[in-house]
């Protein structure tokens, strides 16, 4: 298996030495990204743990390498990047990317002190700005990250600090990067618009064959058959043939949403194994790959990843823009009590965890709790925001939206706005019309120029910043 990338969705801890220093990552890509679902849809997974390996800490290295490692590398508005920190994150890097192993360590270095620079600047200009996170939505991030490694939060961890890691770090880490994504939904998602000219331009060329044609959308199931770390050969080979008795089972014609809900070890399989309709930029490369020439309800599998053993459906595809374009819709409504200083993020929590515990004692209905209690504009409605497309919501509500069953309500989600209680009323694989085929191909496009623009944005950020690099101590 490959090392735990302890980061969310996130840019700074596992950057790709190839990629943009300033670029939000797209899923399938090194991990640069800046989103919750990013990192949920990459699946990043974890480093085998040497059972025979000493837990115990190393010793510290002898004093003169110590002494020298330890000395100021660069300044941002004058706080400090110190050698420490570069080479801890390098190493980290080189754990985790096998790409990177492969470039020279100075160059790597350089670009990893570029990073952090770019990644002070910013959160600088955020903490100027008064965004704070507060440990809620740390706790929810941490979560986030243990699910989509498949484990617990203690297990997690445990991981961590076998890889070397404090707790305190890597929550700290997790802090950075959920104020660096709010600073940048505020500062540049925002302000991101594609006109109506251009909407038309873009489906005209993709009716017409366009060689500029973007991915596809697919919508793919899974079963997974998880591998435990350390697991045994015997016990590897056990699990293999399960994954294969399945995927025997569902080319045999068997119901492949019940197979996913009695064998699949995924989160997503109270959904049948379903991960919905999506731009296939935005599913993991190794999925991609193994189903690029598999027609709809084709089975493929099992195939291995650091997770375990993925067999895989293919539920339907369709192109962006396209007049039979299909794309999986989501019924929501929701509860929202946004930050408010008479009431802490905590307390906003408490109060929908107790709405929930209504809910599903039968003792309240959520649309009425809805319609008295949110604070969001939909509240009228019982709190119902109709039927919606993948990409819509902010990345925290959408990866709770994905993870529900119709029928379902999720714990509390701390979100920029507040805190929501979501649930999922129904689900369904529709033809878009034609005013949502014009949406769609406007979030597409505006997607990419929202890459363009993050690019943009943080170059200019890095050069309002006073930087100042300094040289190693002589010896």
């Amino acid at each position: 298996m490959k090392h735990l990338r302890p980061t969310l969705f996130l840019a700074g801890l596992a950057l790709s030495a190839t990629g943009s220093l300033a670029q939000v990552a797209a899923p399938r890509s090194a991990p640069t990204g800046s989103g919750i679902t990013d990192i949920m849809r990459a699946g990043p997974r974890l480093a085998p743990v040497n059972p025979s390996a000493n837990p115990t800490p190393a010793a510290p290295q002898a004093t003169p390498v110590q002494r020298s490692a330890e000395y100021i590398v660069a300044l941002v508005n004058s706080e400090p990047v110190t050698n420490t920190d570069v080479q801890s994150r390098v190493s980290r890097i080189l754990q985790e990317n096998e790409e990177a192993a492969r470039m020279p360590r100075a160059e790597l270095t350089r670009l990893v002190l570029e990073r952090m620079i770019d990644e002070r600047a910013q959160l600088q200009q955020a903490k100027e700005l008064g965004i704070k996170v507060d440990d809620l939505a740390v706790d929810q991030a941490e979560q986030t990250v243990a699910r989509q490694n498949q484990l617990g939060v203690i297990e997690l961890r445990n991981r961590i600090a076998a890889e070397g890691m404090t707790l305190e770090s890597f929550r700290n880490d997790l802090r950075n990067q959920l104020m660096m994504t709010r600073l940048r939904e505020r500062e540049v998602e925002s302000k991101v618009k594609v006109s109506d000219v251009e909407v038309d331009q873009y489906i005209r060329e993709q009716r017409a064959g366009s060689e500029a044609k973007v991915a596809p959308n697919i919508n793919i199931a899974q079963v997974l058959v998880t591998v435990p770390e350390n697991a045994t050969d015997a016990q590897v080979a056990t699990l293999q043939q399960r994954a294969q008795s399945v995927a025997q089972r569902a080319r045999n014609g068997e119901d492949f949403g019940k197979l996913a809900q009695e064998f699949s070890d995924s989160p997503d399989r109270a959904n049948g194994g379903a991960m919905g309709m999506r731009s296939a930029s935005r599913y993991p490369t190794l999925f991609i790959d193994s189903t690029k020439t598999t027609p709809v309800d084709g089975i493929v599998g099992p195939i291995r990843s650091g997770a375990g053993f993925h067999i895989l459906k293919v539920l339907a595809k369709s192109q962006p823009g396209a007049s039979d374009a299909v794309v999986t819709q989501t019924q929501v409504r929701h509860i929202l009590l946004r930050n408010d200083p008479k009431r802490t993020t905590a307390q906003a929590v408490a109060q929908l965890a107790e709405f929930k515990t209504r809910i599903q004692n039968g003792t309240a209905d959520f649309a009425g709790l809805a319609r008295d209690n949110s604070q969001d504009a939909s509240a009228k409605e019982g709190g119902d925001l109709g039927w919606t497309l993948p990409g819509q919501f902010v990345p925290e509500f959408e990866e709770a939206v994905n993870r529900l069953a119709p029928g379902q309500v999720s714990d509390p989600v701390v979100s920029r706005f507040g805190v929501h209680l979501i649930q999922v009323v129904g689900r369904r694989e529709a033809k878009l019309s034609q005013a949502e085929q014009r949406e769609a191909a406007r979030a597409v496009l505006r997607e990419k120029r929202l890459e363009e623009a993050l690019q943009t944005w943080a170059q200019e950020t890095r050069a309002r910043a006073y930087v100042e690099y300094r040289e190693p101590p002589q010896t």
